[in-house]
Parts: C-alpha cells; structure tokens; sequence
C-alpha cells in the first residue's frame, strides 16, 4: 500500500481536509492533475489507509481534530510515504509553512493497531504532538501520552524481524525445525513483523513447494503484487499474494479498489449502527412495546372465547331459577343445549337467584362488546409491527447518507422528539439511488420509506413501473420507461430483491405492475400503498450485477 500510495501521490498537494465520521479523516490530494481522497482510517475493526472512491458526507460543524488538520496541512506538499520496519505504522512526511513563511516539516502517523488504532499529527523538529484524532492520557497508557503538546513517543517496538531483511539461515533453521505448513506459519508469524496467519499459511507453502527452500523467502514476499478478494474457510478475505484461481473471488487493479469494496459493506453497516444508534433503539423499544401489546391483546381476544359459556349459564339459570336457592354457592344444571349434558354453575351467595343469572348474562355482554374493541386494536397493533419492523429492516440496508430520511420519518409519525434547531427546518428528502439497465433504461430505488412515497407517488410517471418483493419489507423500484424489455424487468426484479429483507435468499419473489394501478389508503404510513393486476418475478439478488448497473 506504501508503494502505491507513493507512486500515485507523492509530490502532492493538500487541497481539502474533512472528518466524515470519529475514526477517519479524508486529505483530499492533488497529485498528476487529480484529486485523490486519502482515508485514515483509526476504526477498532477496520483501521487501515487507502485512496476511497466511496462518498461521504461532511458533518455540519468540524471537530477540533479537523479544524487542527485544515491549520497545519492544507496546501501542504506531501514529500513522501513510509512504512515503520515492516510494522502496522506509516508515516505521511509533509512540508508546511508557519506563520513566518518559514518552513514547517509534518509527520502525519497512522497507527494501525486494533483498537489502539490512532492518526497523530507530529511537528518533526520539535517531536511534538499537535493533536491526534483519539487522545489517550496517562491514566489510560503508562507508556506514552497521546495528547496535544505532549513529547511524541513512538508505539512500543515488537520483538519480531523485518521479513524484508531476513537471515535467510534462520529461514532455513525454521523450516528445518518446524516441517508442519500450519506450526511453520505460526512460527514465521511470531518471528517477522506484519504477517497476518493466512499470509503466514502462503509463505509456508511457497517455500515448501520450491527446491531451495529459504532462498525463495525473498522470492515469496516480492510477490505482493496480487489485489484479490479470496474465499478461505467459507469466509472472504484479502490479499495480495497469488492465490489460486479457484479461491479468487474478485481481482482489482489496485490495493485502493480492493479495500474499498471489501469494506464497503462492512464499514457502511457499521457506520449505520453508530450513527443510527438513537434510530435504532427508538424502532427497537416501539417495536418491542408492540410486541407486547399484541401478546396481550391475543389473549384477550382468547379469553372472549368463553362469552358463549356465559350466555348459556346465564340461561340456564333463568330457566330453573325456581331450583335455584340463595345459600347455594354452586348448582348443577342439565344443559338442553348439549344433550342434557350437566353443567356446574358457581354463584354469589350475597346476589340473588335473578341477579347471579344476571351477572352471568352482563360477563356475556361485556366479552361480545370487547371482541370488536380488542379486533380492531389487534388489527392497528399488528399493522405498527408490520412498519416498525420495514423501518428496521431499511436500517439494516441502509447507508449512513439514509439516515436522516428515516430519523425524519420517526419524528413525522411522532415516535421521535427532535431538537428545536431541527424542527425548524424543513426536511428535504434525499434522492433514489439511480441505476441504468443493460439497453440503458434508466432505474430509481427508494432507501426508505420517505424515498419510496416520492418516488412512487410524485416522481414516477403513471406509464413507469413498479416492482417491490412479495409479502416482505423492502424498497420501492421504478422501470422510467412504459414498455420495459424482459431483461430490464429482470434486471430491476433482481435490484428489488437486493434492496429487501430477501437479500440472502435465493428465490425471491418480486411483484410488478404499472404505476397507475398503486393507491395509498388515506392516513397509511409512510411507504404502504396498495395494488392489484400484478404479476409475479422469480429472480436470484446478485451482488455483482447491481454494482454494474448503479450509476
């Protein structure tokens, strides 16, 4: 990654510095007449440093960090990139001016370490921290300080080889000592620096595989030319050795690509959790309300099943109400209504004859009038699951950029209070993602609820048509032609799977039908309409295809 980056940038120029989200910082560089985005990234889990193609958006009002970063590097000149030894730490050497003129050498670090995963800015000469983008005090890490102003010390230094520089004997020693591929790569893991297992697991059997066994180490680690997403253990991964073809899940012409796609999904969805975590645990608790709600409702609705019992003891006992005697606590009555089968009857001794018949037939009235009550609550409760439950799934498929759409949404239907600054201003909703099919018909997907009332209903012609998956939450999707071909209406039935809580199946049924024939009954939720004269599509989501069509 440190070659590529220093082929495609160095000599550059810091044109714009932005903080999308806590843990990642984009320098925008302007290098061989382009704009590159740089990403540091200090994420827990996906901490790494790459040029994205992904977009992202700014925050409203830049951190310290940023605002820290925009002082001392914009217009900076990028000098060069430099990986510590073989270790997870690269050094971006930038040259500044200070407010004299004079010049202001830079070390912008990233630490790639876990958790412990950090971006310093550094004054060179004076080995000082500037700021860095997570501030760790000394009640946090004895060893070093990680606060503005604070003497820069280095991360503690691994008892481990450059592989780079290896004693080819000790190579040799290893592989004497330890034949067994999976404790050889354990061994050259705990020996050099920067070797995940499974490149361990490569190195192992490529010096296996060669005659002269440790002088094809160097061979084996100048081989990092390959950018592959591969399949290992069921699980994908990614690497830039040459593994063989039939672990290859996708091949890219650079580092950069690959990690963007690896992550794209990972980073997103983990971007969302963050983000949306107020979305998230408003739809959670409704929902779970209304869970419970429904729960007792059913049983409710249950117990309603007995009016019938009260009825007829009701009217058995004004029928031998003459055999009725105010002392009796219970009485034993032939039900004419069952063969004369006998039935017990229990009754109030502080009630009479009359009245505990009586009690018997208002328990019957009440239950009858509750059966309507407890229907119709049952009906709307089911209905708020139903949605409580598209809105989660819209959550899980979301991008960050979603997020506001759906926030306002919560807010429009009353399950979220926003601040005052945010009521005030009018919510415009965020476009449909835009897809071309192979013919080049154009293709609009709705995110969310609010997207997919737009399109639907405002934006889509009434020739157009629209697909949506069977019976399931997911998005709406409109054909912007009136005479679709088939390979377009399979194309947008696989691009409605995808965007659907079907998206792991490989069935999916999708409706379609012209846009003329949708309704939406007065006073539905966001994004429920109704529909009748569709047809049926059988189709597979594939992944693949999508990121071809999206524009």
């Amino acid at each position: 990654m440190v070659q590529e980056l220093n082929h495609t940038l160095q000599n550059g120029r810091v044109m714009r510095i932005s903080q999308p989200y806590p843990n990642e910082v984009i320098l925008t560089i302007r290098a061989q007449r382009k704009n590159y985005p740089l990403l540091l990234s200090a994420h827990p889990t996906y901490a790494r440093l790459q040029i994205t193609q992904q977009p992202f958006t700014n925050p409203p009002v830049p951190t310290n960090f940023t605002m820290m970063l925009r002082k001392y590097l914009e217009g900076a000149h990028l000098l060069t990139i430099e990986q510590v030894e073989n270790d997870r730490i690269v050094n971006l050497h930038f040259t500044s001016r200070n407010e004299l003129g004079d010049s202001l050498p830079l070390i912008l670090s990233i630490e790639i370490m876990g958790r412990h995963s950090n971006v310093i800015l550094i004054k060179q000469e004076e080995n000082k921290i500037i700021d860095t983008i997570k501030h760790v005090g000394i009640d946090q890490n004895r060893y070093r300080t990680l606060l503005p102003g604070a003497d820069y010390i280095p991360a503690p230094k691994q008892e481990k080889v450059n592989p780079f520089k290896a004693d080819l004997d000790k190579v040799e020693n290893l592989l004497k000592s330890f034949p067994n591929r999976e404790v050889l790569a354990q061994k050259l893991q705990i020996t050099y620096q920067g070797l995940a297992f499974n490149s361990a697991l490569y190195l192992a059997d490529y010096l296996h595989q060669h005659d002269n066994q440790a002088k094809a180490f160097p061979d084996a680690l100048a081989n990092l030319k390959h950018a592959q997403i591969v399949k290992l253990n069921q699980k994908l991964d990614f690497t830039a050795f040459n593994y063989p073809e039939t672990q290859v899940v996708a091949s890219f012409e650079s580092l950069s690509m690959l990690l963007d796609d690896f992550y794209r999904q990972k980073a997103d969805f983990d971007r969302v959790m963050q983000q949306g975590a107020k979305l998230i645990h408003t739809i959670k608790t409704n929902l779970s309300k209304n869970r419970k709600k429904l729960k007792k409702l059913d049983q409710e609705l249950a117990a309603t099943q007995n009016a019938e019992d009260y009825r007829i003891k009701g009217e058995l006992l004004t029928t031998y109400l003459h055999q009725v005697d105010r002392s009796m606590e219970q009485i034993e009555l032939p039900n004419y209504y069952a063969d004369n089968q006998p039935v017990k009857i229990a009754l109030s001794k502080q009630l009479t004859p009359s009245q505990n018949a009586q009690k018997y037939f208002k328990r019957y009235t009440k239950l009858k009038n509750a059966v309507a009550y407890i229907e119709e609550q049952s009906k709307k409760t089911r209905a708020e699951v139903a949605y409580l439950e598209n809105l989660q799934s819209q959550i899980e498929l979301a991008s960050p950029s979603d997020l506001p759409d759906i926030e306002a949404e919560l807010a429009q239907e009353g399950y979220l209070r926003l601040k005052k600054q945010k009521r005030q201003q009018k919510h415009k909703v965020a476009k449909p993602a835009q897809f071309k099919a192979s013919d080049g018909t154009f293709i609009s997907v709705g995110k969310n609820n609010l997207q997919n009332d737009r399109l639907s209903l405002k934006i889509a012609q009434k020739t157009d048509w629209w697909l949506h998956v069977k019976d399931l939450p997911g998005s709406h999707v409109i054909i912007h032609s009136d005479q679709p071909s088939e390979e377009t209406l399979i194309e947008a039935a696989k691009i409605a799977a995808y965007y659907s809580k079907a998206r792991a199946s490989a069935n999916v049924a999708v409706d379609y039908l012209q846009v003329k024939k949708l309704r939406k009954p007065n006073g539905a939720k966001p994004g429920y309409v109704i529909y009748e004269g569709q047809q049926t599509l059988y189709v597979t989501p594939d992944e693949k295809l999508i990121k071809q069509l999206q524009v």
